[in-house]
């Protein structure tokens, strides 16, 4: 029976595999800092398999490259040994919602999600520092000893702070900025689908440098755009240059995608304004030419039709088939027109509503006219007062980006993550999303409790940290939104709870992460592994964090021969924690009757290594599907 390791992924020792298995050559082993073998790449190798010419020294190049950026991929790369504790009194709905609200460092958190996570985000929407001069960014200095198991990340300044100051006159100004957002982009790409995407809010002090490591860690082939929003109205003053009245969102997808199109706005459905007896059900039209002058010839495309007695031959080509166009002009969706010089112009009607009734989307324009920055800051005083949270983003800002459709799939469900949450601005905006079309959008908002100034309104109103105020909102929102939507025949069914999951250290002692030999030692002189403050529920989610299971799924706790035993979504995950040694033959066969996919133990629930092997051995027999560890 194998324990499970309690820390976050190995990015690196992951890669390394990658690579071996393309280049086993590549292969070689070294001592560690610990004096452990460890299996390394041979970089000179792998230089040479990558190159068409012999390799001799290092290369000119075009990259981008500042002080800490090597320290920063160490950053990503290395696992920390930290977990999620889950907080059923700060949560709403906690059993049954599907969102999450993760409290702490980014960092930390994009770590702990790698497993589980990986590959199944849809959507990230970022509102980073600007990287003004007067922001806090996160520090990620590697100082804390060997102790914290690994090169523990995320550290703290002297005064136990999280967050340093990264003032304009700093030398490191602009690499500290680089350097804290490269780590966490690195991570946030792994979560994303093959064809999600990524939303960053950004302004000119860093928009450069930003597309230079999106550039990097998406490809530069797979930025889809960079969107100039007029979020101001253009007052304000400055002692020189140009008064500013707008900001940035950068896009990109995780890999190549065929399109993306977006909800129109009021001034482009005005456009559909021309009518035909199809208006009732398909709304206005607007027309688009069907020849082309494009110099990609195919002949399937080069060809004549008739109307009105008269022949009609393109110049160069159509845009449709033949078979395509003469359907359209049998269901009067062509129009023609013939023009002074006697030729023809024919066009395509373009309705504004599909074969459903459903308004259509549009190619997004890379210019957008608000809304303005003081509709954000409205809609958080509706909900908790003045002066409570600075220059938060408009509503109807991000529900416009997370209503955009990929590669024609219309979804309204999947997994949207921002982790750098401020107020909680995305969450507000999934749920008004689905309250608008019964969907089952989910969201994990990440957030560090960074404290509010003790002069602060926000401090006042008895909001310690930016964290509270983010969770306040969705709270109230949520129940705003339910009773705005009362009359509608699917609000009961709206998901507006979270479960909060606060960053902390390990659940284990810092035996378990020592040499089997001494652990095994250890066991035997029933030392426990547990932290003495951890319960049943903070053992829970570092299993699931480690097995890779989803810490939204459904949890029910039930009694099983006087034994408190988790079921996670039925048989995903069955959990018994237990510590007095005393699991029996009779316990454990009827856990073998659920048939669960991955069944987990305490070490102290077993008596001795006899009983444990015995376990194992009532598992292969009864419910050989079933995966069993221990911690």
């Amino acid at each position: 029976m194998n324990s499970l390791k309690m820390h976050s992924k190995n990015i690196t020792e992951d890669n390394i595999e990658k690579i071996a298995s393309l280049f086993p050559n590549c292969l070689t082993e070294a001592i560690d800092a610990q004096g452990q073998l460890r299996k390394k790449i041979d970089f000179d190798l792998l230089r040479q398999e990558l190159s068409r010419e012999i390799v001799e020294g290092p290369q000119e190049r075009y990259q981008l490259n500042w002080p800490g950026k090597r320290q920063s991929l160490l950053t990503a790369n290395s696992p920390i040994a930290k977990t999620l504790r889950p907080c059923r009194e700060e949560s709403v709905d906690f059993d049954k919602t599907k969102n999450l609200f993760i409290e702490g460092d980014n960092l930390d958190a994009l770590k702990l999600l790698q497993e589980t996570y990986l590959g199944k985000v849809k959507m990230i929407y970022i509102d980073p520092p600007y990287n003004t001069g007067n922001d806090f960014i996160y520090n990620d200095n590697f100082t804390e000893s060997i102790d914290d198991y690994l090169h523990n990340s995320g550290q703290k300044d002297n005064e136990d702070n999280r967050l340093i100051a990264n003032k304009d006159s700093n030398g490191r100004f602009h690499s500290n900025w680089l350097s804290m957002m490269y780590s966490r982009l690195k991570l946030a790409r792994n979560l994303l689908k093959d064809d999600g995407i990524i939303f960053i809010s950004i302004d000119d002090n860093e928009v450069n440098n930003l597309k230079k490591i999106c550039d990097e860690i998406f490809s530069e082939e797979n930025c889809i755009g960079i969107l100039t929003w007029k979020n101001k109205y253009g007052a304000g003053a400055k002692t020189k240059g140009f008064i500013e009245v707008h900001e940035y969102i950068l896009c990109y997808s995780k890999k190549d995608i065929n399109n993306i199109s977006s909800k129109l706005n009021q001034e482009q459905i005005n456009e559909y304004k021309n009518k035909d007896d199809k208006f009732m059900t398909r709304g206005g039209f607007v027309t688009q030419p069907l020849m082309t002058n494009s110099l990609d010839d195919r002949d399937n495309l080069q060809y004549s039709i008739k109307y009105n007695e008269e022949t009609i031959t393109p110049r160069k080509q159509w845009v449709w088939s033949k078979a395509r166009l003469l359907e359209a002009i049998k269901n009067d969706e062509v129009v023609f027109k013939k023009k002074n010089n006697g030729e023809y112009s024919v066009r395509a009607k373009v309705y504004l509503k599909d074969e459903n009734g459903k308004i259509r989307k549009g190619k997004p324009l890379s210019l957008l006219n608000g809304p303005f920055n003081q509709e954000g800051t409205k809609e958080v005083e509706e909900l908790l007062g003045k002066n409570i949270f600075s220059f938060p983003k408009p509503l109807n800002l991000i529900k416009y980006l997370f209503s955009f459709t990929v590669n024609d799939k219309e979804e309204n469900d999947g997994i949207y993550l921002d982790f750098f949450s401020g107020s909680s601005t995305s969450a507000h905006a999934l749920f008004d999303l689905n309250a608008e079309d019964g969907g089952n959008r989910k969201f994990i908002q990440i957030q560090l409790p960074e404290k509010c100034d003790n002069k602060s309104t926000a401090f006042k109103n008895k909001y310690t940290n930016i964290a509270e105020i983010s969770k306040e909102r969705i709270r109230r929102a949520g129940i705003k939104i339910k009773e705005e939507n009362a009359n509608k025949e699917y609000v009961e069914k709206l998901d507006i709870g979270f479960r909060v999951l606060k960053i902390d250290s390990s659940n284990m002692t810092d035996v378990y992460y020592t040499s089997n030999t001494i652990y095994q030692d250890l066991l035997t002189s029933h030392t426990d592994n547990v932290k003495p403050d951890r319960t049943p529920e903070d053992l829970l989610f570092q299993v699931l964090l480690d097995w890779g299971v989803g810490l939204s799924l459904p949890i029910a706790k039930k009694i099983i021969h006087d034994r408190e035993v988790f079921f996670v979504d039925e048989d995903a995950l069955v959990a018994c924690f237990d510590n007095n040694g005393k699991i029996t033959e009779e316990f454990v066969k009827e856990l073998t009757q659920y048939s669960p996919l991955r069944v987990v133990f305490r070490d102290a629930c077993f008596a001795s290594d006899n009983v444990k092997i015995n376990v194992t051995q009532i598992f292969k027999q009864l419910s050989p599907h079933t995966e069993v560890k221990t911690i």
